[in-house]
């Protein structure tokens, strides 16, 4: 017993947020969604990637284990998730972020096997190599930056077989000043069930540019830019066309347009006028002051996706329902 019969405290510098928020909604920074800065590739890859775009420059810079790739991006998706929880509920936050290796690979879809810990080990060491320079404006003037995807990571705890336990990953503050402003956008579930790296990196793209409006089309040359892909515009073309035929995508449909021109659609609003429910502003207005920092538009699709399986009854009033469904959900 220490003096005073006080206990000592063990922890006098736990200045890190703890990933504890059950069924946080996956979010992502808008900031990769918008620009390229993780490899597509599935081999290790250490190119060194540029990317210009109506001002913006960007360069990434891969370590000797190559670049980060879009499947890495995971580890960074379940951190801003679950900051993005910790927010809404008026808690406070941190650079560093300690988690359950175990609950990040359900959270994401992954194998919980020896090799899915293998695998986010290897992510983290690719995330905290990856370095990422780029310009932007601030005060009437242009600086030039550089980061890393992450600052560093270490394991805290392992199991007794050397696996593993609880990691400690602090973001940069690049991403942790996207999260404190708010500047996320809520993804799909299903984006974790998406096989391969261009479908993934093409749902983000439809996520930022087409968001709340019905449709958004974009040529083919500046989809290929914008996703970072390194295949030749008519391999890149055929991939596109191949996306289209499976249909994977969660939230979007995708066609071809004339004009060599990609046009998204949101699958929520391709249906016959008065088929689906209509919430009125009022109601959405009301669904943000009772979710602070919530994709109101999202948890707009997300119920309308829960009418449709439950047999898309007709509702008499679907502002009462929308509400309704958002307590029940634990939103409120």
């Amino acid at each position: 017993m220490a003096a005073g019969g006080l206990l000592p405290d063990h922890h006098p510098t736990a200045d890190f947020f703890v990933c504890d928020i059950f069924d946080a909604a996956p979010k992502d920074d808008m900031g990769s969604m918008e620009h390229p800065m993780f490899s597509l590739s599935t081999r290790p890859d250490r190119r060194i990637l540029s990317y210009l775009h109506n001002g913006v420059a960007i360069q990434v810079i891969p370590s000797l284990r190559g670049l980060a790739t879009i499947h890495d991006k995971d580890v960074l998706i379940y951190c801003i998730s679950q900051l993005m929880a910790a927010l809404n509920a008026g808690r406070e936050i941190s650079r560093q972020v300690h988690l359950k290796a175990h609950d990040l690979l359900v959270a994401t879809n992954r194998e919980t096997s020896g090799d899915g810990y293998k695998r986010l080990r290897d992510a983290l060491e690719r995330l905290a190599g990856t370095r990422i320079t780029t310009n932007y404006e601030t005060g009437g003037q242009e600086v030039t930056s550089g980061f890393g995807l992450i600052e560093s990571w270490q394991i805290v705890r392992r199991s007794r077989g050397g696996r593993m336990i609880s990691v400690m990953v602090t973001l940069s503050e690049w991403l942790f000043r996207a999260v404190q402003a708010k500047s996320v956008l809520t993804l799909s579930r299903d984006y974790f069930r998406l096989r391969k790296p261009l479908e993934r990196r093409i749902y983000e793209l439809a996520r930022k540019h087409c968001g709340r409006q019905a449709e958004w089309t974009v040529s083919v040359e500046t989809l290929l830019k914008k996703s970072g892909s390194a295949s030749p515009r008519r391999v890149f073309r055929k991939m596109l066309r191949d996306m289209i035929a499976a249909d994977l995508l969660p939230d979007y449909a995708l066609s071809e347009a004339p004009g060599d021109l990609i046009r998204f659609s949101r699958r929520d609003t391709v249906i016959l006028p008065g088929e689906a429910p209509q919430l009125s502003p009022a109601a959405l207005d009301t669904a943000r002051e009772r979710n602070p920092g919530a994709d109101v538009y999202a948890l707009q699709a997300e119920w309308l996706a829960h009418w449709r399986a439950r047999g898309a009854l007709r509702l008499q009033s679907p502002d009462k329902a929308f509400l309704g469904w958002l307590a029940k959900r634990g939103s409120a």
